[in-house]
């Protein structure tokens, strides 16, 4: 076993250690009021993060994890010191390089008293650069009805922000300044595709109005589906971490040990509304996506079949049919209308035909039951949301699997553009 590789055992080794000694972490509320704290680290001195926002994947920790797995699960042996010092001048070097770019964000809105007065209600979160143009990448929820927004960098200057664009389905927002020579080298982003659970991770940002507070823990679980600040929709993908994340880290980073942003920070499940430990970070191939998108058009264009839908569970499904609908599944997407001239009406999608009385309930019955796409189960809402925000494009055909009066067939589709509220 070579000296790189016994160092990076040792690093990992000694990590693990830290973190039971008590390096715990989360994020906002994942509930009703899930308030997501920013966050961010700096890359380190032996990987430096590239200057463009491709989905560069740092390989050196995935590289790492498979070297050890695939190595003899002989006793080892190492100086706990030496290890304890590598990680620790790892994590310095990549608060160091990524601070810079973390910044607090004052979001100001007024109300009305009793005589009409302006009284002034301020919010905080953090966010980080994105690019040299000033633009900031934070949580839609950290900005949204925001009537003055305000944004401190690192250094203490404070800066006037204007919103670029704005995407509640996924929780993002990008804002922009005019901070000229001030402004911090942008932070670069990693490919979230290629995370591991147990991986290390970093959280840089503002918990409490903290300004510029370090947190590190672990990926706990990938592939999360959140609830959505829009109504109704949902964020699949997610990143389930303990760093520890409070209000205010909401908008941060999330970075690995080689200084890439892996996540955005968004939401927190907490019985206290401070960290317990499991926090959510949207990926950073949503970010990819999403982000260019929001800066040249001013939003995110969503995916559309153009039908409303009733989720369907065992005891819906037993109410159809006691009121007379073929309907031989228990789950599955009941399509109760379908917008004219719309995705699915072209392709022959049909929505419910009649309505029966059920009791002091009016149901719809005879419409199409969507129970796959792609090839793929969907048994309710929320998976058909998903798949449709995370694989899938406008343009795509995608083929539908239904049920019409009872009997299995499938539907091309082209995704259109969900239309947006004036």
């Amino acid at each position: 076993m070579d000296k790189t590789l016994h160092m990076r055992q040792n690093l990992i080794i000694i990590a693990l250690i830290l973190l039971l000694a008590g390096a715990g972490c989360s994020l906002p509320r994942a509930t009703a009021e899930a308030t997501a704290v920013p966050i961010a680290a700096a890359p380190t001195a032996t990987v430096a993060a590239p200057a463009s926002h491709a989905a560069e994947a740092p390989a050196t920790t995935e590289a790492t994890t498979a070297s050890i797995a695939a190595s003899p699960a002989a006793p080892l042996s190492f100086d706990v010191q030496t290890a304890a010092q590598a990680l620790q001048a790892q994590l310095i070097s990549v608060y160091n390089s990524a601070a810079p770019a973390v910044v607090n964000i004052t979001t100001r809105s007024y109300a009305y008293d009793w005589f009409m007065q302006p009284i002034p209600q301020e919010g905080t979160g953090s966010g980080f650069v994105y690019d040299s143009d000033g633009h900031i990448v934070t949580n839609y929820h950290v900005v949204e009805n925001a009537q003055e927004l305000l944004v401190t960098l690192a250094g203490g200057g404070t800066y006037e922000a204007t919103i670029v664009g704005v995407d509640p389905t996924n929780d993002l927002a990008v804002i922009r300044i005019e901070a000229g020579k001030d402004l911090a080298k942008p932070l670069a982003l990693g490919d979230s595709a290629r995370l591991k659970v147990g991986q290390i991770v970093l959280a840089i940002g503002n918990p409490f109005g903290l300004q510029q507070t370090l947190t590190m823990g672990v990926i706990s679980a990938l592939g999360r589906i959140i609830q959505s600040p829009a109504d109704n929709r949902f964020i699949g993908e997610a990143i389930q971490t303990d760093a520890a994340i409070n209000p205010g880290n909401s908008g941060g980073p999330l970075l690995d040990l080689d200084g890439y942003v892996i996540g955005v920070n968004s939401q927190i499940i907490s019985t206290s509304g401070a960290s317990a430990g499991i926090g959510f970070a949207i990926p950073a191939n949503t970010v990819q996506r999403v982000v260019p998108k929001l800066i040249t058009q001013g939003y995110y264009p969503h995916p559309w079949l153009g039908v409303e839908l009733l989720s369907l569970t065992p005891s819906t499904a037993k109410m159809l049919r006691e009121a007379g609908m073929n309907l031989p599944v228990d789950n599955g997407l009941l399509v109760t209308n379908v917008v004219s001239g719309g995705p699915a009406d072209r392709a022959g999608i049909k929505g419910s035909s009649r309505m029966a009385r059920l009791g002091r309930y009016q149901v719809p019955l005879d419409g199409d039951v969507i129970i796959a796409i792609n090839g793929q189960a969907v048994n309710n809402f929320q998976d058909l949301t998903v798949y449709l925000e995370t694989k899938t494009t406008i343009g795509d055909t995608v083929s539908l699997t239904i049920l019409r009066d009872g009997q299995k067939r499938v539907v091309e589709v082209q995704i259109g553009e969900q239309p947006r509220s004036s």
